[in-house]
């Protein structure tokens, strides 16, 4: 089994997605510059948090031209594994991978702190070693975190099971006053159709040791494993 963890110009948790695959969960993994177009003997590739060519113009809007977008798009097309985390997220909604868009927090301010969100899907290649509604707390690091979709789109999601994670308190109530960005109805993560392709907000790279504080982002990648292992 092989990861791939893609790094952009402005990339800063690509080192953090690595030691977890490499060092954690003992996998093989190896770094994709944004110039290489080759991903045919990847399982699955993880498109890290940053500030990819330093946020100008939109978050992600010029790393979703970078070389190595069309093969991972080919590489989703095909059912293969990606996840995008925080600016990974953001790329993804730029390529078109995922629905909606990505709008600057409500209060305007970047925002760095722990949070909780609640699975609201297991059945994904991303949470199947989770419980539904279990709650996970793990941190964010973002200035643009608020997602946004239509009312046709936001009731297409809930419809086929898209919405993956949901902001929430430390007992799982998802009030308003528990949404950190004022993101639709508190989304904190959701997958595409084919629910192949996650794309989340919080970073479960920061949340896979005991030393970190929590261990609650760690089944996300062994999921992964455990998916990839099972087909």
């Amino acid at each position: 089994m092989k990861f791939g963890v893609v790094v952009f110009p402005g990339s800063n948790c690509d080192q953090d997605c690595f030691y977890v695959v490499k060092y954690v969960l003992k996998q093989q993994v190896r770094y994709i510059w944004h110039k290489d177009t080759q991903l045919n003997n990847y399982d699955c590739i993880i498109l890290p948090g940053g500030f990819s060519y330093g946020d100008y113009l939109r978050t992600g809007a010029i790393a979703r031209f970078s070389p190595v977008m069309k093969p991972l798009i080919d590489f989703a097309h095909k059912g293969k594994i990606v996840i995008g985390i925080c600016n990974g997220f953001q790329i993804l909604l730029e390529a078109g991978l995922i629905p909606g868009v990505m709008l600057r927090n409500n209060n305007l301010h970047f925002i760095c702190k722990d949070v909780y969100i609640k699975t609201e899907n297991t059945d994904t290649p991303f949470t199947n070693l989770y419980k539904h509604d279990q709650i996970l707390k793990i941190p964010i690091a973002h200035n643009e975190g608020n997602y946004y979709i239509d009312n046709k789109g936001f009731n297409n999601l809930e419809a086929n099971g898209q919405i993956v994670f949901r902001y929430c308190s430390i007992v799982g109530d998802t009030a308003g006053e528990f949404n950190p960005n004022g993101s639709i109805q508190n989304i904190a993560g959701i997958v595409n159709k084919s629910k192949n392709v996650l794309g989340m907000m919080p970073h479960p790279e920061r949340s896979s040791e005991k030393l970190l504080g929590s261990l609650d982002g760690l089944n996300i990648f062994s999921s992964i494993v455990r998916w990839i292992k099972s087909h």
